[in-house]
């Protein structure tokens, strides 16, 4: 008998899930706020859709979103509670300084860093962690440490003469990171973790990087994965984890000492405020807001964002450069009117900038889709009123790759900047490091790092890149960052530039 009232209590459990499914899927297609939206109706019922681009397919949804556009048109509900737009004219209404703009939490929080103000979903909360970081990263700040930058730069540069003289082939791919990786933990905390010293740029960083990708991916999905690999003892996983995974883990046990030796020193006389965690720590921020944990998540979070982002735009270009004598000859004899060491010299160099912001369309920040909401309002997008508190994205690798605004995108053309009425109509649609509120922090130590080190590359050196391909530079993955096919690899030999 009990056999029996088992089987009818598993029977009946069954029944209940599926009627839940059911129903929630009904209510999903047919009466959700976002039910008149077009897009695919498996997307609007469930969230399994986008996962299976996102994990099966290793981080193919937004290749698939822009497939769904040339079918639905240029709104399209995603999943079923988000909204996709591609259409540029509708990037300064989503991302605006006016008004309250969350983050959609379901996405940021699959990195289980809520302490970070990059990831921080709540408007009033990002506002006020924000508030001590905005002079920190100002351009007078990142003026101030030109320096600092250009030390960097020469220590590339006698690493990169090394191989001129053995004719070696190395991985300027790597080395490009090692530059900027080091430049964003000298101008953050004050320290370099020296990069640019490790016989092979500690090149394992970009697989690292590529790995918080999927992990971010998974963690979407799979709600535990994120804490339950922050939980881990970094000691166990440095112990028995793989090669990649030992190295990355061992990076953020340093870290994470160095974020605690800076908070331990708050208030000692001969440490002034010359790092982001002493600004934190100085600020006027409540005391919960000043916890090693919480200002890690910051540290981490931020220097992640701001090397392998600036390093993707300065590959693509070089690459380019060298494998496109007219623009080179072209840079080349404008780099020949100035100080190529001089920032700003180099700043207002016209052509150095459109060959810069070339670089930034094909290599755009972020591979991830960038959503908001306005929990307050409806939004318009034309004929459609989108409901409050709906998560709205757009995607910038698809504005960036537009053919209506970019001509041939896959093609490297600086001149598309160049023209008088051109030029400002394509930078009003281009947003590589966003705008409004939660626009990039970065963005002005980011532009000294590429005005600085093109500038002191092109004019020094010649690459020849034998193995690479322009299709290396595409995006083939959403890896948050940008996924590209190359992997962030760029061999190359090299010799002096000839005069």
């Amino acid at each position: 008998m009990e056999p029996m009232l088992d089987l009818i209590s598993w029977q009946r459990l069954g029944i209940t899930i599926a009627v839940y499914f059911t129903t929630l899927a009904f209510y999903r297609l047919f009466l959700h706020p976002l039910s008149r939206f077009p897009g695919p109706r498996l997307a609007a019922a469930s969230r399994w859709y986008e996962a299976y681009y996102d994990v099966v397919k290793d981080g193919q949804y937004v290749f698939k979103i822009a497939e769904l556009h040339k079918r639905y048109g240029p709104i399209i509900r995603i999943s079923p509670h988000e909204l996709h737009v591609n259409d540029a004219a509708f990037l300064d209404q989503l991302y605006r300084q006016d008004g309250i703009w969350d983050k959609h939490a379901w996405s940021v929080d699959a990195f289980a860093t809520c302490g970070a103000t990059m990831l921080t979903p709540q408007h009033e909360l990002h506002k006020a962690r924000r508030q001590p970081l905005n002079p920190f990263f100002s351009k007078a700040r990142v003026a101030s440490r030109v320096d600092m930058i250009a030390g960097h730069l020469e220590k590339l540069c006698g690493r990169i003469s090394a191989f001129v003289e053995s004719g070696e082939q190395f991985n300027l791919g790597a080395a490009i990171t090692a530059f900027t990786r080091d430049v964003a933990f000298d101008f953050i905390l004050g320290k370099s973790y020296r990069s640019l010293d490790a016989e092979d740029f500690d090149e394992v960083m970009l697989s690292a990087t590529r790995g918080s990708g999927q992990v971010w991916r998974l963690g979407k999905h799979l709600r535990f994965v994120g804490p339950m690999l922050k939980a881990m003892p970094v000691d166990w996983v440095i112990k028995y984890g793989e090669h990649v995974t030992k190295i990355f883990f061992r990076f953020l046990k340093v870290n994470m000492e160095d974020t605690e030796r800076l908070v331990a020193s708050r208030g000692s006389p001969e440490t002034a405020p010359s790092n982001m965690v002493h600004e934190i720590m100085e600020s006027k921020l409540p005391e919960l807001e000043k916890t090693t944990t919480r200002i890690f998540d910051d540290v981490a979070v931020i220097t992640g964002a701001g090397f392998e982002t600036t390093a993707g735009a300065l590959r693509v270009a070089l690459f380019h450069l060298f494998d496109k004598p007219d623009i080179l000859q072209r840079l080349r004899a404008e780099l020949a009117t100035i100080d190529t060491r001089d920032l700003k010299a180099t700043e207002q160099l016209p052509y150095l900038k459109v060959v810069l912001l070339e670089g930034l369309r094909m290599s755009p920040a972020l591979g991830a889709r960038l959503s908001r909401i306005a929990p307050d309002r409806e939004l318009l997008y034309g004929k459609w009123r989108i409901p409050a508190g709906t998560p709205v994205s757009m995607s910038l690798i698809l504005l960036h790759a537009d053919e209506a605004i970019y001509p041939e995108p896959l093609n490297f053309n600086p001149g598309r900047w160049m023209d008088s009425s051109g030029g400002p109509r394509l930078e009003k649609r281009f947003a590589p490091f966003l705008k409004g509120t939660r626009g990039c922090l970065g963005m002005h130590l980011a532009w000294a790092e590429m005005n600085v080190l093109m500038a002191g590359l092109v004019d020094r050196f010649d690459f020849q890149f034998r193995d690479a391909r322009a299709e290396d530079f595409e995006s083939d993955s959403d890896q948050f960052a940008l996924g590209t096919r190359g992997k962030g690899v760029l061999n190359a030999t090299v010799c002096r530039k000839s005069r």
